[in-house]
């Protein structure tokens, strides 16, 4: 298994059918706005930053994460890893990258919304060092965030 970033051409089919199968699912919101957000998740994906983990350097993702740096802020923004894949710690090896990456930039901090329900995703940002701030009640998720050192 490699670490490396985001070829849209090699990743992005693969990263959507990770959003529609990992995500999706956990997400309160209307088919009406999740289709809103699928038309604008290549765009979103231009945004900041995405490691994948994929089987060889020219296989497609089996996992990503997406965030964006603002400031001293790290936002990790979307992050999934394949149903068979799960358990074999991708998901914090990337987590780990992208903390590391935005260290190196000048972060202090990072943040996380996790979606209300989301059980599995609350343990895993807990068990990485992450706090929850509050509850948001309009977008129904929680806020996690943790500080980050160099």
């Amino acid at each position: 298994m490699i670490i490396r970033q985001r070829s849209s051409k090699l990743d992005d089919s693969a990263i959507l059918k990770l959003i529609d199968t990992q995500l999706v699912p956990l997400s309160h919101m209307s088919e009406k706005e999740i289709n809103k957000i699928r038309k604008e998740i290549p765009l979103r994906m231009n945004r900041g930053m995405t490691f994948v983990i994929s089987p060889e350097s020219n296989k497609a993702a089996i996992a990503f994460i997406h965030f964006l740096m603002h400031g001293e802020l790290l936002y990790v923004d979307m992050m999934a890893v394949s149903t068979k894949e799960q358990r074999k710690r991708y998901g914090q090896t990337l987590l780990q990258k992208a903390e590391h990456f935005a260290v190196s930039r000048g972060c202090r901090r990072s943040k996380v919304m996790v979606d209300e329900g989301n059980t599995k995703g609350c343990q895993f940002y807990q068990k990485n060092g992450y706090q929850t701030l509050r509850y948001i009640g309009m977008s129904r998720c929680y806020e996690m965030e943790k500080a980050l050192y160099s």
